[in-house]
């Protein structure tokens, strides 16, 4: 793994990133589809680079089988050090790329980070073929990923672009994909890959698994001025909510997302064999 993302997580701001700013959108809508399609309790859901474990413990409290790995020694001791740590089954480092887990063992697999972190697609590649793997036939992968132009949206939203050294990232971004921020500049991300929505959802099928939909996360809701406002108004916040929820699917839309949420699943396929 690139040092410049271990250098990014293990400042241990990863822990409290979903409790504010617009990043609540992304928690809430994924919470929300992950409602959506998740089988009954207590399936047995694997949480592959979910940090400090925000949708673990969630997904704990509801009464899921849930076991948590990372790939930042940080993130692992926060989430054991965390109240809810008793109620999940495992906490543990793993890579997205070499799982430590049975074949055909899991319910739902998560990854709700590690796409984005391997920035060569023959990594991100063996990780969706890992979680192939070890997914019973039927079970669910949920596979995030942030959007191409999020760095070219976000900036020209919060004036970033008018630095020449985000400007360069940012069309970067748009030209292959591979976020970069050599200067380690805070506030600028780490290294990372953006994808295409349909880029998304290629690699998804040729880990031979059957792609069900990619929806967007946050539309256009994390680019507004008075969001904070907006959001702490629970009439306005569920005006932007039923938007979202209006758009998620739009395919004309999808690349406004800061990120995109794919859904998938293990059904037997001649490729897959």
């Amino acid at each position: 793994m690139d040092e410049k993302i271990f250098n990014y997580y293990e400042k241990g701001e990863e822990a409290a990133r979903l409790s504010g700013g617009f990043d609540r959108v992304e928690f809430e809508r994924t919470k929300e589809i992950l409602l959506r399609y998740l089988p009954p309790p207590p399936a047995k859901i694997l949480d592959v680079g979910g940090g400090a474990g925000a949708y673990s413990f969630w997904l704990a409290e509801k009464s899921y089988t849930v076991h948590l790995i990372d790939i930042v020694p940080l993130h692992v001791e926060q989430a054991k050090n965390a109240d809810g740590a008793a109620l999940l089954a495992s906490i543990g480092e793993g890579d997205a790329r070499k799982l430590d887990f049975k074949s055909d063992s899991m319910d739902v697999v998560l990854l709700l980070g590690p796409l984005y972190h391997l920035p060569r697609r023959s990594d991100r590649i063996r990780a969706l073929n890992e979680t192939h793997r070890v997914l019973k036939t039927g079970g669910l992968v949920f596979c995030a990923a942030i959007s191409r132009f999020a760095s070219l949206l976000g900036g020209l939203a919060q004036d970033f672009l008018s630095d020449p050294e985000f400007r360069k990232i940012a069309l970067k971004d748009v030209k292959d994909g591979n976020h970069l921020n050599p200067k380690e500049i805070p506030g600028y991300f780490t290294t990372a890959y953006f994808h295409r929505p349909e880029e998304l959802a290629a690699e998804i099928q040729e880990a031979g698994l059957s792609h069900v939909s990619t929806l967007g996360l946050e539309g256009s809701s994390w680019l507004l001025g008075d969001f904070d406002e907006r959001w702490a108004d629970p009439a306005r916040k569920e005006i932007i909510l039923e938007v979202l929820r209006l758009i998620e699917d739009e395919k004309t839309l999808l690349g406004v997302s800061a990120h995109l949420l794919a859904v998938a699943k293990n059904e037997i396929r001649t490729e897959a064999i």
